[in-house]
């Protein structure tokens, strides 16, 4: 499958979406982290079985929209075999921004992510605009299942999408975020036949998280950084989204909708 990495601006979705008039929230308690051993790296992995449940992939921005120079790499990019699952995240920061604010917003989690915490990239694989934009965050390949720093014991087999902005209950979620959340959902899941609604066992690789090292767990195909590890995030009021999220991706793929 071919990706258009071109830039593809939605300026409808920014219009509704800075009509909302959101307010400042931060929220960095747990955001990512880091997991231990992972499969050796190896270039362009990609899904083997056939593709039934593919979804159109979306515009995605590639990383020098926001990248003004490459973090230092200390280690080649991770890749898993698969997507099991996705986990949700929200950031710190600011739900008032604007478009051309975006990339500094970006820089900044990058910043914070190598240089304070010492990873080697920043974490997220995805991040999602209140205006809808979807970023390429963590290097690698936007269609291969590299390992990210997200959800500290579960980051590998999952891919971590963090919604730009706080979504603490009352906040009210934009719907373009929703909507493009549900399709890049859609689509990385997709590559690998994975139901968005269904579940997916993963084993955790640190006892920092939620679950001692070694734990098998089962999970959401779609969950929440808060069911991988003790943290608010991604906020009550998009975790509440989560549903409805789920839904809609399985819908992007074309599966039957009598599915809970």
């Amino acid at each position: 499958m071919s990706i258009d990495r071109r830039v593809l601006l939605r300026g409808v979705g920014w219009a509704a979406a800075a009509s909302a008039g959101l307010t400042l929230a931060a929220d960095a308690a747990g955001e990512a982290g880091e997991d231990g051993p992972a499969p050796r790296p190896r270039p362009q992995a990609r899904p083997e079985r056939p593709l039934r449940w593919a979804a159109a992939a979306p515009a995605v921005e590639p990383r020098t929209f926001w990248q003004e120079r490459p973090p230092p790499r200390r280690k080649p990019e991770r890749t898993a075999n698969e997507v099991k699952a996705v986990f949700i995240h929200h950031t710190s920061g600011p739900n008032d921004y604007t478009r051309p604010e975006v990339a500094g917003l970006i820089r900044r989690f990058a910043v914070d992510h190598v240089d304070s915490r010492r990873w080697d990239d920043i974490g997220y694989n995805f991040l999602v605009d209140r205006g809808g934009i979807i970023y390429e965050g963590r290097a690698g390949g936007i269609a291969n299942p590299v390992v990210g720093a997200h959800t500290i014991g579960f980051n590998i087999a999952t891919v971590g999408i963090a919604a730009i902005g706080d979504f603490s209950d009352g906040t009210p979620v934009p719907e373009p975020m929703v909507d493009s959340l549900s399709r890049l959902i859609a689509w990385k899941l997709g590559l690998y036949g994975v139901d968005p609604r269904g579940t997916a066992v993963l084993v955790s690789t640190n006892d920092a998280s939620r679950y001692k090292k070694g734990t098998r767990q089962i999970f959401r195909t779609v969950s929440g950084h808060r069911d991988g590890y003790s943290t608010g995030c991604p906020g009550g009021a998009l975790y509440a989204e989560l549903p409805r999220i789920r839904a809609r991706a399985a819908r992007f793929q074309g599966r039957p909708q009598d599915k809970a």
